[in-house]
C-alpha cells in the first residue's frame, strides 16, 4: 500500500505525543492487521452521528468509499477534514461515499469537532477501537480508498493532501 507522510513539520513534542497515541490505537498485544491493495475491504458496521447502522459493504455497494480514520486530538485531522470537502462536494453525484471515522472518543466529542469543521460526508463512531483495529491503523490520520466493487486500492497514513486525494478518486471514478 502505499503511504504518504505528513506534509507539514512536526515538532519534537508532536512527534513524540503522536507516537505515543499510535501506540495506543494498537495496543493491548494484538499485532496490526496487514491488508493488501487489490483485496477486499474488511466488512464492518458503525453507527453514525445520528445514530443510524452504516454497513460496509452491503450498504455501499457499487460507490467508491474513502475511509477516514481520525480523532480531535489529531493535529492534521481538521484541516484535513476540511480541505477534503471540496472533493467530496464534486464527486458525491459519481459515487464517492467519505466516511470519517472518530476513534475512540465519545459521539459528543466527534460532534462538537464535526461542527466547528462544517463538512457534510458522514461521521461514523468508532468508540471501542474495533474498526481501526480491523483496518491496522497504528496511527491518525489514516485514509483507505475503496473501489466500487469493494477493494483496497491504497492507503495514505498522514496528512492528505486535497488534490492527491482529489487524483485518487478521479481514477477510481
Amino acid at each position: 500500500m502505499s503511504t504518504h507522510p505528513p506534509i507539514k513539520a512536526l515538532s519534537r513534542a508532536s512527534r513524540w505525543l503522536g507516537l505515543l497515541l499510535a501506540l495506543g490505537l494498537v495496543a493491548c498485544g494484538e499485532p496490526p492487521t496487514q491488508l493488501t491493495n487489490g483485496t477486499p475491504a474488511p466488512a464492518f458496521s458503525a453507527r453514525d452521528l445520528d445514530g443510524r447502522l452504516v454497513r460496509f459493504p452491503e450498504d455501499l455497494t457499487g460507490q467508491i468509499v474513502a475511509l477516514r480514520f481520525w480523532a480531535d486530538w489529531c493535529p492534521f485531522c481538521g484541516p484535513e477534514m476540511r480541505d477534503i470537502e471540496p472533493s467530496y462536494q464534486a464527486y458525491r453525484d459519481q459515487g464517492l461515499r467519505v466516511l470519517a471515522v472518530n476513534v475512540r472518543q465519545s459521539p459528543s466529542t466527534a460532534a462538537r469537532f464535526i461542527e466547528r469543521l462544517g463538512i457534510s460526508y458522514e461521521v461514523l463512531l468508532d468508540e471501542d477501537g474495533e474498526l481501526a483495529r480491523r483496518f491496522g491503523v497504528t496511527g491518525l490520520p489514516t485514509t483507505y480508498f475503496i473501489d466500487r466493487e469493494g477493494r483496497l486500492v491504497t492507503r495514505i497514513l498522514g496528512e492528505t493532501a486535497p488534490g492527491l486525494f482529489a487524483a485518487i478518486v478521479s481514477d477510481l471514478l
